[in-house]
């Protein structure tokens, strides 16, 4: 039985760890010819040949906050595949601050890659899927894009404006075949996570203690928000665009502890 992505080529930045490469394999597992768009050289080509080992996946160097770096990548994809379908925007870093401590050079670090890198690969793309009136982008979002946690500016600004880019591509480019969505993840265990655990007293205590915050009593799996970033990119989600999909158990939804 063909896999849901049969066929497709399907750009995934990000894509050396984490979300971004349990995206990847799940494409690849779904038939689906994979481009490793990373800036780490060592775990985007690590990925990939693994990749290649059950499916079709093909590294290339990808810096989102490179304009140039960007429009290679869109032009490598298309002499190596001739067609782009699918991208998805999972590149992003983490700028935490308080508001009046955040430089000049923090704000512009966070917009390069969480926002500005989201509309540089969107841009790349765009033709190639316009030009055979079909196409899906999915942006991985984030929980902070309607949500606010003190001390994590400029973050939830620069997602909260990934949204807005998600929902205005959507209605811009519907009547022309192409998709734009969003999954906004809640808290997921990846190793920035597991790092971050690491770096208390007790890792173990403070693991429990976010599992706890949740209703399920977990976290979120990456695992999970590739499968539904499967979904999107399908030819089973036809009708849905400009939309936001949401994993995080119910946490957003608690009004308070």
């Amino acid at each position: 039985m063909p896999g849901r992505l049969a066929g497709k080529v399907a750009i995934i930045t990000g894509a050396g760890r984490g979300i971004g490469e349990a995206t990847a394999r799940a494409f690849v597992r779904e038939g689906a010819n994979v481009v490793v768009a990373e800036l780490d050289a060592a775990t985007g080509a690590a990925t990939a040949a693994a990749l290649s080992e059950s499916g079709s996946a093909l590294y290339l160097p990808c810096d989102v906050t490179d304009e140039a770096s960007v429009e290679r990548v869109a032009a490598d994809t298309l002499s190596a595949f001739g067609r782009i379908d699918v991208l998805v925007n999972n590149a992003g870093i983490n700028v935490f601050h308080e508001p009046l401590d955040t430089s000049e050079a923090e704000w512009r670090r966070c917009f390069a890659v969480d926002l500005d890198g989201v509309w540089r690969m969107s841009k790349a793309a765009l033709p190639a899927m316009l030009e055979r009136g079909n196409g899906a982008i999915v942006n991985i979002a984030s929980s902070h894009s309607f949500s606010i946690i003190p001390g994590c500016f400029p973050y939830p600004v620069a997602k909260h404006g990934l949204l807005g880019l998600t929902r205005a591509l959507g209605i811009d480019y519907a009547a022309r075949g192409v998709r734009v969505n969003a999954i906004a993840p809640g808290y997921v265990e990846t190793q920035i996570a597991v790092d971050y655990w690491n770096t208390f007293p007790d890792p173990e205590a403070e693991r429990l203690r976010t599992y706890n915050l949740h209703p399920p009593k977990r976290i979120g799996r990456p695992d999970e928000v590739a499968m539904t970033a499967v979904f999107l990119a399908s030819d089973e989600a036809p009708f849905i665009n400009a939309a936001c999909i949401v994993i995080d158990g119910g946490r957003s939804v608690l009004y308070h502890d």
